[in-house]
């Protein structure tokens, strides 16, 4: 993977960035995704911002070598802090991170948020935790994705601002709205691996102890979810 050609995942990523859009790539390690965005003529300027020292200097290096730096601004820094009022950023990216860190990201610097148009969220795992603070904060779900790519599978999940209140069910908040609905071979494989997981797990559980009957409901509710979508 490098700046011209990026990974299945992250073109993905990169195909719901809105044409001629300002945006950020949080956790941009190489800087590869923002480069490419930048060299297809798809975005008219970038941050990339990177927290750790060695990716930001990759980063760095990478913008100068494609001489980017007119368009692209390296910047080191703890999530959306790297991002500044004049920046006008309309499209956040953070991409393979775990869906409760990517979480804490976005309640970290909620008014960074302000004026942004479009979050694209590519959680590794926990992408619940998404849909739940979405709802929560009136960011309404318009698209989702679910893939693999070198036997894993990953879930990228689209937001925009809603004026409305939203109200996800259970099963939307686990499974996605819109995956639930195509219910995609790729998505099938993942929960029903889940739930022969979670099968397992239950299995070995001790329901006669007091204590473990709030983890057993919790696995009850989550397996008879799956099953009745699997259906």
């Amino acid at each position: 993977m490098n700046e011209q050609q990026l990974s299945e995942r992250l073109e993905k990523v990169v195909s719901y960035v809105p044409a001629g859009s300002r945006i950020a790539d949080i956790g941009s390690d190489h800087a590869y995704l923002p480069c490419y965005a930048v060299q297809k003529g798809q975005v008219d300027f970038a941050i990339a911002g990177e927290v750790v020292e060695g990716p930001f200097q990759s980063a760095t290096k990478q913008v100068q070598s494609l001489d980017l730096v007119k368009k692209i601004a390296v910047r080191k820094g703890d999530g959306l802090a790297v991002i500044e009022r004049e920046d006008a950023i309309e499209t956040i990216v953070i991409a393979g991170m775990g869906g409760a860190l990517i979480r804490s990201i976005l309640e970290a610097d909620s008014a960074k948020l302000a004026g942004v148009k479009r979050l694209v969220l590519q959680p590794n795992i926990a992408a619940h935790q998404l849909r739940e603070w979405g709802e929560v904060n009136q960011w309404a779900l318009v698209a989702e994705t679910i893939l693999r790519e070198d036997n894993k599978i990953y879930e990228i999940l689209v937001l925009e601002p809603s004026e409305n209140a939203l109200v996800y069910s259970g099963a939307e908040r686990l499974l996605g709205p819109f995956l639930m609905r195509e219910k995609s071979a790729v998505f099938q494989a993942k929960w029903g691996h889940e739930l022969n997981n979670w099968k397992g797990i239950q299995a070995k559980i001790d329901a006669s102890n007091a204590k473990n009957a709030a983890k057993l409901a919790e696995l009850d509710a989550k397996i008879r979810i799956i099953e009745d979508v699997l259906r």
